[in-house]
């Protein structure tokens, strides 16, 4: 009965806060006669977040919005927990980006190694196909298709 009792007790306490979060722009800009003015300049997007508004959620025109999923990319090089595994990760990313410009190139380290990834692809078949056209330059032999969080513009 106890936990019940806490659980509805906190439920109100965070409504009761986001409601207090939502008129708090509002509240802040109302002139009351006697005190000081207060102006607040902020962008659309913030407003909405703070309003809970879904407007913060729309992308206007030209703008990108980056989403964040789990996918797949192809890994093109694995080293361990040195400065010169580092040095080739780098080294490897360039040498992708001169054979494929457009192409997203990730060299960053996560323990215990260095990696060099390419992509951010939702598919598995779309992760195959780079991976083909990596063996095809003959400079990358050792890539492999890897699970990994993945970054997806939408315009």
């Amino acid at each position: 009965m106890r936990r019940i009792t806490t659980a509805i007790l906190c439920m109100f306490a965070l409504t009761m806060s986001a409601y207090a979060q939502r008129d708090i722009v509002k509240s802040l800009q109302t002139d009351v006669v006697g005190q000081g003015k207060v102006t607040i300049h902020q962008d659309d997007k913030i407003t909405a977040l703070v309003s809970g508004s879904s407007a913060a959620n729309t992308v206007k025109a030209g703008e990108k919005k980056e989403l964040k999923r789990q996918g797949y990319r192809v890994q093109v090089y694995a080293g361990n927990n040195t400065s010169r595994s580092r040095n080739e990760a780098q080294s490897m990313a360039s040498k992708v980006k001169q054979y494929f410009q457009d192409a997203q190139v990730y060299a960053y380290f996560v323990s215990p190694r260095w990696l060099c990834r390419v992509g951010n692809f939702a598919s598995i078949e779309e992760a195959d196909a780079m991976m083909r056209q990596l063996k095809k330059t003959g400079v990358f032999k050792e890539v492999s298709i890897v699970r990994d969080q993945i970054t997806l513009t939408i315009k």
